[in-house]
């Protein structure tokens, strides 16, 4: 008898099969003496679409809303289809006893194997494979430590209902503002409280009016100082009088030292990374998106096996995991880590509870490298980066803290009192890790980072004692203006989507990705704003939808399901009460929707205004009517053909004498050669044929009929 393994991806079951033995190939499987492997492809089996319940549903209509089914039903995904049906296929097969669930270890996961179970009927025993890394030695300690598939019933009920709940929500709000609005919009569960975070910064901004104010600096040997009206002031001159007036009372005299204090500070290392937390990094230091940072990831842990799973809320390790840390440090003690490396192999490591604490592990602990040897020579440029984050966060974890002085000193001028702060380094620790000490790791927020400009710098202040004399050199008065909040880049709304609980470390860099192709936003120089039609989209929903505390409460509810703790009927029939509710509010908004990139050209099919798109093709036109599929690309297409002045890609056109490539800033013209103009569109084609295929049957074949045509014109 044999166990059949049912992997997530080809490429993880192929490295399964190689370290279980399998050896013989097929086209879906791969069986050796005690198992056969195969895979599905991503998800194989999905919810049905609501025409699937009833075929009024193929055409949107508001009146047809809410779409409610009694029973959410399965289905086979078209494109994968045949997979599905050689997975059935290897189920039904006599020899083999009992399943293997080894899709990755995480909520999703469990969905894309229940699934199929579901639909092929599985009723034989069934264990899961849970593991946190791809190396050989953790496939083969896995497999001698299955897991009884059963306990992970409550994790397969909290991914059902979360998918559920997005179909029910989004599906419905979506149909519903479109047919409303006869627009393309877009709403759901976690999107629409996102999207509802970037509009309140957009009005913060707009409120928001600047002001000016002024900063009285004094210059001393060697340092210099600010003025401050008490301990606790930020130093911040509303009047330029006041100002002007305290610099010119110490012009030209002595400054005493009423204080002096000096303390020693430490600042500990940064704790390990959890998924969000290194995309915020990534995003910060390396311009990745979020998107980017999980795809880059999900390579080195899948395809290089040098990174622990990926899609982890934990930033610490467990107890069990302190025996292999050696080995993880010396696979990566190589190349630029070599040296910072062996620095902990000397001795025993320190292992706290910052870094090892089993009540703040879950499913998976933090993303650390695996004991896997790294050849950083296999790495792609964008990999190694991300690597190099990874294991430099890693090393950092056993270092010492930084440690260093800071002197704080208070200059009395008369009634004035000028502040200074001034700092000595003692030890520098971690920071020993990125480039000698002078990366700055504290996280910064924008609304933090607002008056920088306004803020004294770190200075490294000359020997001073308690009551010393000091001349003013000079004095300064500086004109600042206050800032407005920072629009959010992905790093900060990563951070506020994290706090309010929207999402899920494994689902957040999809939902801001969702919104972009939805373009309710767009990215302007590593900066999330909303366009014209996501700062409208906004108003049309209801209140409870773009609050992110109602969202926050089902994904707390969610996490209490996949504990055993929460009741998952109770939480479905909230959904759907929900669903209804909000559809019923869409129709009872007497609200107006005017797309916001409505241009001034016509459809030449019905007339109606086109509406300029971004695509993955660049921009396009599309008609404004649904109804109507008109569209055609609104910037010329590019050749490979180069122009022989600037040898830049030359666009592509289409003359009476046919296709041609223009490069205008030279204004140099060559013809491709293609007389006929290039293919015939469909419009051409149906004109083509009614005027010259008098006597063929329409019922033939397009290329009978074109056939046909073109006789017919030679004729004539």
């Amino acid at each position: 008898m044999k166990s059949l393994v049912l992997a997530e991806k080809p490429s993880v079951a192929r490295e399964i099969a190689r370290v279980l033995g399998c050896s013989q190939k097929h086209k879906s499987y791969i069986e050796g003496p005690s198992y056969v492997v195969t895979w599905a492809l991503g998800h194989l089996v999905t919810l049905a679409e609501p025409e699937d319940y009833d075929v009024k549903y193929r055409t949107w209509n508001l009146e047809d809303l809410p779409m409610i089914p009694d029973r959410m039903n399965l289905k086979v995904m078209k494109e994968t289809s045949q997979q599905f049906k050689e997975v059935a296929r290897l189920c039904k097969r006599q020899d083999i006893h009992e399943l293997i669930i080894a899709t990755d270890a995480g909520r999703e996961g469990e969905l894309v194997a229940r699934w199929i179970m579901e639909l092929v009927h599985w009723r034989k025993p069934f264990k899961r494979l849970w593991i946190s890394s791809q190396t050989d030695k953790a496939i083969k300690d896995g497999f001698e430590s299955l897991r009884p598939g059963k306990e992970y019933d409550n994790l397969y009920a909290s991914a059902v209902c979360r998918a559920e709940a997005d179909w029910l929500i989004g599906l419905n709000m979506t149909r519903a503002l479109t047919c409303k609005y006869n627009a393309q919009l877009a709403a759901g569960r976690v999107q629409t409280p996102t999207l509802a975070m970037l509009m309140d910064r957009e009005r913060e901004i707009a409120a928001f009016e600047s002001a000016p104010y002024w900063t009285v600096t004094a210059e001393f040997s060697g340092f210099s100082a600010r003025w401050r009206e008490g301990e606790g002031h930020d130093g911040r001159l509303w009047e330029h009088d006041k100002a002007q007036s305290a610099a010119q009372r110490i012009r030209g005299k002595a400054a005493t030292v009423s204080r002096l204090k000096t303390v020693e500070k430490s600042e500990p290392h940064p704790q390990a990374y959890d998924l969000t937390e290194l995309q915020r990094d990534a995003n910060k230091r390396l311009g990745f998106s979020a998107k980017q940072t999980s795809n880059v990831l999900q390579k080195l842990y899948e395809q290089h096996k040098l990174v622990t799973y990926p899609r982890t809320d934990s930033r610490y390790l467990s107890t069990d995991m302190v025996s292999t840390l050696k080995g993880r440090i010396e696979s990566v003690a190589v190349g630029p880590y070599a040296a910072l490396a062996r620095k902990l192999l000397r001795g025993p490591l320190p292992v706290t509870k910052r870094v090892v604490d089993d009540s703040k592990v879950s499913d998976h602990h933090a993303i650390i490298p695996t004991e896997q040897y790294v050849n950083l020579s296999a790495l792609s440029h964008d990999e190694r980066r991300l690597y190099d984050l990874i294991v430099r966060r890693f090393l950092a974890l056993f270092y010492s803290a930084y440690l260093y002085e800071e002197t704080s000193v208070v200059l009395s001028i008369g009634v004035d009192s000028f502040y200074t702060k001034g700092r000595v380094q003692k030890e520098l620790g971690w920071r020993e890790l990125y480039s000698g000490g002078t990366a700055a790791l504290e996280d910064s927020d924008e609304e933090s980072d607002r008056d920088a400009e306004g803020r004294q710098p770190e200075q490294l202040l000359p020997p001073l004692t308690q009551g010393q004399s000091i001349p003013v050199l000079q004095s300064r008065v500086k004109e600042l203006r206050t800032q407005p909040p920072g629009r959010h880049t992905e790093a900060s709304l990563l951070t506020r989507m994290e706090k309010h609980s929207l999402g899920t470390p494994a689902t957040r860099a999809d939902i801001i990705e969702k919104l972009l192709h939805s373009q309710t936003i767009e990215r302007a120089q590593n900066r999330l704003i909303p366009t014209g039609k996501g700062k409208q989209l906004i108003e049309l929903v209801g209140k409870e939808l773009r609050s992110p505390e109602l969202t926050a409460e089902w994904e707390q509810e969610l996490e209490r399901i996949a504990k055993g703790k929460g009741d998952a009927a109770k939480f479905m029939a909230g959904i759907r009460e929900q669903a209804s509710r909000w559809v019923s509010e869409v129709r009872m908004v007497t609200k107006e929707y005017k797309p916001h990139n409505v241009t001034s050209s016509r459809c030449p099919e019905c007339s109606k205004p086109l509406l300029e798109v971004n695509g993955k093709r660049g921009k396009s036109y599309v008609c404004s009517d649904r109804e109507c599929s008109y569209r055609r690309s609104a910037e010329p297409q590019l050749s490979n053909k180069r122009c022989q002045v600037c040898r830049k890609k030359m666009e592509i056109h289409t003359g009476k004498a046919g296709k041609y490539a223009q490069c205008r800033p030279c204004n140099v013209i060559e013809m491709l050669g293609d007389k006929a103009g290039g293919r015939v569109n469909k419009r051409e084609q149906k004109q083509l044929i009614e005027k010259f295929s008098e006597g063929v049957s329409l019922s033939s074949s397009l290329g009978d009929a074109l056939k046909a045509a073109m006789q017919r014109q030679d004729k004539e």
